[in-house]
């Protein structure tokens, strides 16, 4: 799917607040068809798994379907597979090409762990979601979460390896998602004047800026790794969720523009990325801008700037 940078801007010009309105609307249509087939599931498995590159939106995705789900009398569980890393061990640790720590890989999950809770979970048996302390690297059971199952209840587990065949193989019944920021903008010769990746690292600086700690030059010094790590353990699988849809909302790029411009314009010359980056924000000024403070209270795009 591709939007049009002149449908945009011409929306924009005319009504901001009622294209933002009818591009959340089309985005809320998404996740009331995939309540329905998660809905539709729930007899063969209360497990939904639920996957997307950096930047895509997963966790608001994950809130917004629970709050659908809810209003449908299924009460959900929100389960962060983040929780269950793994403290590194240093003979056998993954590692990137340059020797880093690769955290982005399959092997710093506890998949034995998973498979187990998925088992028990769809056999209404207890289990603990457990905690990981980023800041220790470690696991801490006495902070875990309990957690069984009723007959009206599904686990929603969001991360990055939660399409990884090496669960979804013994647990086919459960439910899969798939979610991305997977729509070009295009111009009027058809030519791509703002690419979906473009979207999503986007999404990201600004994101790490505001809650984390990281100015954009940190971003795109992460950014190379996290495109590999997606190639490598995220892409290979989304063909095999049951639901997948685009969470690039038409209207966000002129939203993040201004938020995005100043601190990527900040980037210092030495960045061997910041050709790409002047490209990126030189094709933010092709965008008519919208006022952050009319960007919808519920929009998905609060996750990234608050």
């Amino acid at each position: 799917m591709a939007f049009q940078l002149t449908d945009i801007n011409a929306a924009v010009r005319r009504d901001p607040v009622g294209f933002m309105e009818e591009c959340d609307q089309g985005y809320q249509n998404k996740i009331a068809r995939a309540a329905d087939q998660i809905c539709e599931n729930m007899k063969k498995s209360p497990v939904v798994l639920l996957s997307g590159p950096s930047g895509s939106g997963k966790t608001t995705t994950a809130e917004k379907l629970s709050r659908e789900l809810e209003r449908r009398g299924v009460r959900t569980h929100a389960v962060s597979m983040d929780d269950y890393f793994i403290r590194p061990d240093p003979d056998h640790i993954p590692r990137t090409p340059d020797g880093a720590v690769d955290y982005e890989a399959p092997e710093m999950m506890d998949l034995k762990l998973l498979d187990e809770h998925f088992a028990k979970l769809t056999k209404g048996e207890w289990i603990l979601v457990p905690k990981f302390e980023f800041a220790r690297q470690m696991r801490n059971d006495s902070r875990g979460t309990p957690l069984k199952l009723g007959p009206d209840e599904v686990a929603i587990f969001e991360g990055i390896h939660a399409l990884n065949t090496q669960l979804t193989s013994r647990h086919p019944d459960a439910t899969r998602l798939y979610v991305s920021a997977r729509s070009d903008i295009k111009g009027e010769d058809g030519r791509v004047m703002f690419k979906r990746t473009w979207l999503r690292l986007t999404r990201r600086a600004v994101r790490d800026y505001n809650f984390r700690g990281t100015d954009v030059g940190g971003t795109l010094d992460m950014w190379a790794n996290v495109r590999r790590g997606e190639k490598l353990y995220i892409s290979p699988y989304k063909d095999t969720a049951h639901i997948k849809f685009d969470t690039a909302l038409a209207y966000e790029t002129s939203v993040m523009a201004s938020y995005a411009k100043p601190i990527m314009a900040a980037v210092p010359d030495v960045n061997q990325r910041r050709h790409e980056l002047l490209e990126l924000v030189a094709a933010l000024d092709r965008f008519e801008p919208i006022d952050p403070k009319l960007v919808p209270k519920d929009s998905l795009i609060h996750e990234f700037i608050g």
